[in-house]
């Protein structure tokens, strides 16, 4: 049977740290407030497009793989925070890695993105149509954020990660998964200003207000991720001591204690890095994956139990069997470009231009959020 191996991955986080202290300045709000809810201490606001980000990553994810981007054949971009929807997003980054030959296809189903991205690459790569794909998850939600909204505005920031993936007859990579939606629920998370349902209501797009309602969320966040989790265990055979780490969605340290003690796995065996970076939406998990990979706490052959939600409210679980390699083959050079400003200096030019938005000229090229 034909797998579809994990043989890079590249992560991309821009340099601009939002702190919560920085958050008190904008809103009625605490460190104590913030991290006694969520457990998040600082985010990240990005500086440049979604694509510059993305870009990074996936060169980053293939050095790792020493695999060169004209050999890419598929290219999977999760997000729900397009730079545009027409063309997509994953053509925009094809172009610029050179990969020439590849297909390209965008995926939304929120923070879940990049998790139904690995099961429609893998899927792909287990039915002969590719050999190999490349899987981004990247969000660039400080754009689209209601900065006023103490209850959204705390938890959200931007980053990216890529993975590439590759045919093996070894059985490793994804192994089982469970995907679902809770769709009676969508109501409860639902951003206005992002859809051609305001285009005719007077709203500018970008300006928005979020639907959150919380504590909907959270319920249904545990119940869907640790359900999932199981389902996607026992169809593998796999019982949950034998899992050696979890890497869930990172959005609230408060659901991922939760959804661990419904899986039956001690935090010790959780990687946790929600309070760096908040809620990244589609990359949180791919950024959770690198980062284990790079602190050594992924072994060669290791289970690796991956669950998540999304607006939708779509949920899911992935078990991967991981491979041989905890090391990347290569380096890529590959940088952002410089930035000058502070998060809380971008965040204030956004809220500036959509007090006031004017015109933009077809020629001015996009400088921050």
């Amino acid at each position: 049977m034909t797998h579809a191996a994990i043989t890079g991955w590249g992560k991309c986080l821009p340099p601009a740290v939002l702190s919560n202290h920085d958050l008190s300045t904008l809103l009625d709000t605490s460190d104590e407030w913030i991290v006694s809810r969520t457990g998040i201490r600082e985010r990240r606001i990005s500086h440049v497009r979604l694509e510059d980000l993305a870009t990074v990553a996936a060169e980053r994810a293939l050095a790792a793989a020493a695999l060169a981007a004209a050999s890419i054949e598929l290219i999977v971009f999760g997000s729900c925070s397009y730079d545009d929807q027409v063309p997509n997003m994953a053509s925009g980054v094809q172009l610029r890695l050179g990969a020439h030959a590849a297909a390209a296809l965008d995926l939304n189903t929120a923070c879940t993105s990049f998790l139904y991205g690995l099961s429609t690459a893998t899927a792909l790569i287990r039915t002969g149509v590719v050999r190999n794909a490349l899987v981004i998850g990247a969000e660039l939600i400080s754009p689209f954020m209601d900065w006023s909204d103490r209850d959204v505005a705390v938890l959200f920031g931007d980053g990216a990660a890529a993975v590439v993936l590759e045919a093996t007859q070894n059985e490793e990579g994804l192994i089982a998964e469970k995907l679902g939606c809770y769709a009676d629920s969508r109501e409860t998370l639902r951003v206005q200003g992002m859809g051609g349902r305001y285009a005719n209501r007077g709203v500018l797009y970008g300006v928005t207000r979020w639907q959150f309602a919380g504590q909907e969320i959270f319920k249904r966040a545990v119940q869907g991720m640790a359900s999932a989790c199981e389902e996607a265990l026992g169809r593998a055979g796999i019982d949950a001591g034998e899992v050696d780490l979890l890497v869930p969605h990172q959005a609230n340290l408060r659901i991922i204690e939760a959804v661990a003690r419904r899986a039956h796995l001690p935090m010790e065996r959780v990687y946790v890095n929600v309070q760096r970076y908040g809620n990244m939406s589609a990359a949180t998990v791919p950024v959770a994956l690198c980062e284990a990979l790079e602190e050594g706490r992924v072994r060669p052959g290791g289970w690796l139990l991956m669950p998540g939600f999304g607006g939708g409210l779509t949920y899911c679980a992935h078990l991967v069997r991981w491979g041989s390699r905890t090391t990347p083959l290569g380096l890529s050079a590959a940088q952002l470009p410089p930035n000058e400003r502070s998060a809380l200096a971008i965040i204030r030019e956004c809220r500036e231009h959509k007090m006031r938005p004017t015109a933009v000229e077809a020629r001015e090229p996009f400088a921050g959020i």
